[in-house]
């Protein structure tokens, strides 16, 4: 069971990064919207590689290392979906599921970080 439940969460990961990329496709490009969304993208998408890497890591000190990295980058994600909803108040309904989840993402990752010990 902990595979699956290890490839639920690398498939959610993913995912979100690909939601997020369909997400400012429809998003315009103006001097506001370009910086946040490349920000967004960036921080979005790393979630998932980062926790590719904690999969990979070679201790439990580089394991908890990477998931806090994971942690770093929805927290991150969660601001820039923030200000594209500042920038497009008419994007509120998609960018707001998109918050959420990197909301749900930020809880799973500090309960992953809190059962390993680190706080």
């Amino acid at each position: 069971m902990p595979n699956a439940q290890k490839y639920d969460l690398e498939e959610r990961t993913a995912k979100f990064g690909e939601e997020v990329i369909e997400f400012v496709k429809g998003v315009r490009r103006d001097e506001v919207n370009h910086p946040l969304i490349s920000q967004v993208v960036r921080s979005a998408t790393s979630i998932g590689a980062n926790y590719m890497e904690a999969d990979g890591a070679e201790s439990k000190k580089d394991f908890q290392h990477k998931i806090a990295l994971c942690k770093k980058e929805a927290k991150e994600t969660k601001h820039w979906l923030r200000m594209l909803i500042k920038a497009n108040p008419d994007k509120y309904s998609e960018c707001r599921k998109l918050w959420q989840e990197s909301q749900e993402l930020i809880l799973i990752f500090s309960s992953i970080l809190l059962s390993k010990g680190k706080r």
